[in-house]
């Protein structure tokens, strides 16, 4: 079988971009996979793409490339309808829903269709127009699932299902839990409320000043955060690590991962850390890591609203306080994590393939 996957950019640090990546290897294994990327604005994919995975790019937009008109995201609309229109493939994943629409308008009709959601449209009426053309809709979480259940109500054909985002193939790199360090990781943006857990940290760092804060990844807010490290007198126990494609394998270096994100609709963050064998600590907010996280079982969920940040704080020295509970928690987050292996969530898009053609 052959499958074609459609991202904006398979070049960028995302975790939808990274579940695609640990997803299409394992695919790989058994079918001619294909990633298609929109754009191409560096030299090499942030995350490494399996040999076995072909990969190809419409337009490319790093710096000092030239090109003809037309220009802007007319060009990528133009190249990508234009490759959808001659696509041989027997299965079509794409990865946005705009994406979705354009394939929906120029795939082939012989072409199984599905589009990879995760969280709600940004322009609901072309979705609900275009979209009964398609064959599936596939998403991450539950609560998406419900999310478009409602929304595409009038279209009985075009089936919503519930497949997880994708880890590596085991075996994963394992915590010890015995190294005194929090972790996060993911992108710097409001959304992420790192502000939030540099702010609860300071509580942690006053009354277990040999703990340390581990920030991985990158993004607008940085200046802020550094800003905030400072005022709060956070030089010696907050570090910027930067970005790096093996965030499970850091996370494996510390004892517990801290997310404090206001929505957690894709969660690899969470999930490379169960996938490690680390507690996660989060809020407990509608779209948030509980969608992940089962308290008592391999991490804590702290109730959002007044008091957030103490609550947080009392949280993260709960565990640190309590080293048997926080192993247990570790073994819980390891084994919650086996239905995300790739070889798991592979045979469900398998199955998922077989009953819609």
């Amino acid at each position: 079988m052959r499958i074609c996957v459609v991202l904006p950019s398979v070049y960028g640090m995302r975790g939808d971009v990274r579940s695609v990546v640990n997803l299409a290897a394992e695919l790989a294994e058994r079918h001619e996979v294909e990633i298609l990327s929109v754009k191409r604005h560096r030299d090499k994919p942030f995350f490494p793409v399996d040999s076995r995975v072909e990969l190809r790019w419409l337009v490319d937009v790093r710096p000092g490339v030239r090109h003809l008109l037309p220009r802007g995201e007319m060009r990528a609309e133009v190249a990508l309808w234009r490759r959808l229109r001659v696509l041989r493939a027997d299965v079509l994943i794409t990865t946005r829903p705009a994406l979705a629409v354009q394939a929906a308008r120029h795939a082939p009709r012989e072409v199984l269709k599905l589009a990879r959601e995760w969280g709600r449209p940004p322009s609901p009426a072309p979705v609900k127009r275009f979209y009964p053309r398609l064959d599936g809709v596939v998403t991450a979480t539950e609560t998406a699932a419900e999310e478009w259940t409602r929304l595409l109500d009038n279209a009985p054909g075009t089936a919503i299902r519930l497949v997880p985002d994708a880890l590596p193939a085991a075996p994963w790199p394992r915590s010890r839990m015995d190294n005194r360090i929090v972790a996060a990781g993911g992108r710097w943006v409001p959304v992420k409320g790192y502000d939030r857990l540099l702010r609860a940290f300071a509580t942690v760092a006053d009354k277990r000043p040999d703990w340390r804060l581990r920030l991985y990844g990158g993004g607008p807010e940085e200046k802020r955060l550094r800003a905030l490290v400072a005022t709060l007198g956070l030089h010696n126990h907050v570090y910027f690590m930067g970005t790096t494609p093996d965030l499970t394998g850091e996370f494996a270096k510390a004892s517990i991962v801290a997310v404090t994100s206001q929505a957690e609709a894709l969660g690899m963050t969470v999930m490379e850390a169960l996938g490690c064998g680390v507690p996660v600590v989060g809020f407990d907010s509608p779209r948030g890591p509980g969608q992940f996280v089962t308290p008592g079982r391999n991490g804590l969920l702290v109730p959002e609203g007044e008091g957030d940040v103490e609550a947080y704080a009392a949280a993260l020295l709960s565990l640190i306080d309590d080293e048997r509970r926080r192993r247990a928690l570790g073994a819980g987050a390891l084994a919650s994590a086996a239905g995300y292996a790739a070889p798991a969530v592979a045979e469900q898009w398998e199955e998922l393939f077989t009953t819609l053609r």
